[in-house]
């Protein structure tokens, strides 16, 4: 049940106007950060500074356009300034209440060097950060058309910043100047000791992605590069959010990942009860005998849902292959699959069906596939391959997740696609790629990188695997990936994106090898208690590439995870944040060096309190899993 919104306090009601001003500024509700607004020859300058002398120069100039730049020339007629301070409850999340409190300033532009007319800059400041968008004249000349963004951001020096050029690529530690070509965001920045950045775009929906490059004319300097031209009349004459995140730590910038919500509009979908988050295996051999051995382990294990992959309909990439009809890929398994008899069944045992879709049959058959699945008993659709960055293709796919939740279906968008804040709108997008998940085999030390930049935009779909040959070869080991279920969320979690349950054909073909088969073992247990949504969470601490440890609240449960990277570490958890004066039995998940080398992980069980500590030596490249329950004696104190 969605909860509804609560409002503390809201002075928009009455805000004050300042007529003729050349320049205003705004501070941050607890005045952490302070923004100065003023003109400059095109649109304005922003100035940002906050503790520890952070100080950022944002020229906000527009869009250039065929007939001259918008705006030109410009003179600031108004300003009106709101304070809002107010709470919201989302349908799902990484917590149960998000704050949302900040000061805005609506900046009415006069344009004198064109014929454009008048235009606003909307800036707001929140203690997490800082976010500007522009609203068009909707009375432009026809045929106007945005072809290039102005924006810039000028740093003091030559900040560390970790990059990747594109959403799945690898992501690695440079310097602003080394910035090209274009790389993704958000943008993780370190601007000093104790003063970190992430430069990102929120509710992007009909409109060109942005990304970020360095400026071959000025040092320091990030431009922001649109990813094709823009029909302001088509992106409803108002552009996405650019914001400016900051913390004095990696980990605070991931706990405040709810400022991306907040520049979101509110849930639009009136009744959100078919709308369930949930832990998800993928069914490789695209066989009825895998997808009912899929449901019963399902079933058995508390796995909400199983997905069956490209293949199930034809060879994905083929135009012609069809989407309303079940005829597998014989270059992928031989099948038969009946996939009707394994929805029904999945129905009886209260797991749900996700189907995957290229991109191709999409484009192509999407208005018909929609209402077919849903009369099939399909809970989802996995988008495949879809085309992103440019204004037709950005538009298309939101269109798409519109049209999914008309058909109450849910959908996780595959490959390049980056979340900006859109599943605060429509929470039937539960999650999306646009990451360098288990498919790429990443060391923890990436999954370090990832964590720390990439999950700062939302959730992501990291393909986890767990019985998988690749799991102890180069990604840390089982404890590792019981670890990575709780760092990286995600309401649809996939935890056995190789493994084939018992009863499964191991002879024939589908993704994974045969030897990624699901073993009867403790730690299942660990998964089947695992929620994929959290009423509270909490990054204890971190550091880009080198470790983490984030602890998430579900009810009167607390789940933590540790990774580390390339360095031997010993991880010490002060259990402050278990309720006072109640006991707690702790069950830990380890592996030290021999049960390394077996491939088996080892289990503890602690009575532990509020006033604890745990700790652990975590071999490096590897992992940690915590579950801590309130004892049943405390619960009726």
């Amino acid at each position: 049940m969605r909860l509804v919104l609560t409002m503390l306090w809201l002075t928009a009601i009455n805000p004050f106007q300042i007529q003729g001003a050349k320049t205003t500024s705004l501070a941050s509700p607890s005045k952490i950060l302070k923004l100065e607004i003023g003109e400059i020859a095109e649109g304005l300058q922003l100035r940002l500074s906050g503790p520890r002398n952070l100080q950022l120069t944002i020229d906000a100039s527009g869009y250039k356009t065929g007939i001259g730049n918008i705006p030109a020339g410009t003179i600031i007629s108004d300003v009106i300034i709101h304070k809002v301070n107010k709470q919201w409850n989302p349908v799902y999340g990484e917590r149960k209440v998000i704050p949302d409190r900040y000061r805005e300033a609506v900046i009415t532009l006069s344009d004198t060097g064109s014929a454009t007319g008048r235009m606003e800059v909307i800036c707001r400041v929140y203690d997490e950060g800082i976010a500007f968008r522009y609203r068009f004249p909707d009375k432009l000349p026809k045929r106007v058309i945005l072809q290039q963004e102005l924006t810039a951001f000028r740093f003091e020096g030559n900040c560390e910043a970790w990059a990747s050029s594109r959403a799945q690529s690898p992501i690695a530690k440079t310097t602003l100047d080394k910035l090209s070509p274009e790389v993704e965001r958000p943008l993780v920045i370190k601007a000093g000791e104790s003063s970190w950045l992430a430069l990102g775009e929120a509710a992007l929906v009909d409109f060109a992605r942005v990304k970020f490059m360095a400026d071959p004319q000025r040092p320091h300097t990030l431009i922001a590069q649109l990813s094709g031209e823009v029909d302001p009349d088509h992106a409803g004459y108002i552009s996405p959010w650019r914001y400016v995140m900051v913390a004095d730590s990696p980990g605070k910038l991931l706990e405040n990942n709810y400022f991306i919500l907040n520049l979101n509009e509110p849930c639009r979908i009136q009744d959100v009860s078919w709308i369930k988050p949930g832990k998800v295996i993928r069914e490789v051999s695209l066989t009825t005998q895998g997808g009912l051995a899929c449901v019963d382990f399902a079933a058995k294990h508390g796995v909400e849902y199983v997905e069956f992959d490209a293949g199930w309909y034809g060879p994905e990439n083929n135009p012609l292959s069809d989407a309303t009809a079940v005829n597998v890929d014989p270059q992928r398994s031989p099948g038969p699959l009946d996939l009707h008899k394994i929805i029904g069944y999945a129905n009886e045992k209260n797991v749900g069906i996700i189907l995957y879709v290229n991109h191709h049959a999409l484009e192509r058959q999407l208005d018909t596939i929609l209402p077919l699945y849903r009369s099939w008993g399909i809970r989802g659709v996995k988008y495949g391959f879809v085309n992103v960055g440019s204004q037709q293709w950005t538009s298309w796919l939101h269109e798409a997740v519109r049209k999914a939740a008309d058909n109450r279906l849910m959908v996780d968008i595959h490959d390049e696609y980056r979340p900006t804040g859109y599943s605060r709108t429509y929470p039937n997008l539960m999650t999306q790629e646009g990451i360098r998940g288990d498919e790429e085999s990443p060391s923890t030390e990436h999954t370090l990188n990832t964590l720390f930049t990439r999950m700062i935009a939302g959730a992501g779909d990291n393909t986890n695997c767990y019985f998988a040959p690749r799991v102890p070869a180069t990604m840390g080991g089982k404890a590792a990936q019981l670890a990575k279920a709780i760092l990286l969320y995600s309401p649809w979690q996939f935890l056995f994106w190789y493994d084939r349950p018992d009863g499964s054909p191991v002879k024939k073909g589908g993704a994974g090898g045969n030897e990624s088969v699901i073993k009867e073992v403790p730690e299942l247990g660990f998964y089947k208690a695992l929620p994929t949504v959290w009423d509270e969470t909490r990054v204890l601490e971190g550091a880009i590439g080198q470790f983490a440890t984030i602890a998430r609240k579900k009810g009167d449960t607390w789940f933590v995870g540790s990774l580390t990277g390339s360095q031997e570490r010993e991880v010490k958890i002060p259990l402050e944040f278990l309720q006072k004066k109640s006991d707690y039995e702790a069950v830990l998940y380890g592996q030290n060096q021999e049960n390394l080398q077996k491939n088996e992980v080892t289990v503890k069980r602690l009575t532990v309190n509020s006033s604890s500590v745990v700790s652990e030596r975590l071999l490096p490249n590897t992992g940690w899993a915590i579950k801590i329950t309130k004892m049943e004696s405390s619960t009726n104190k």
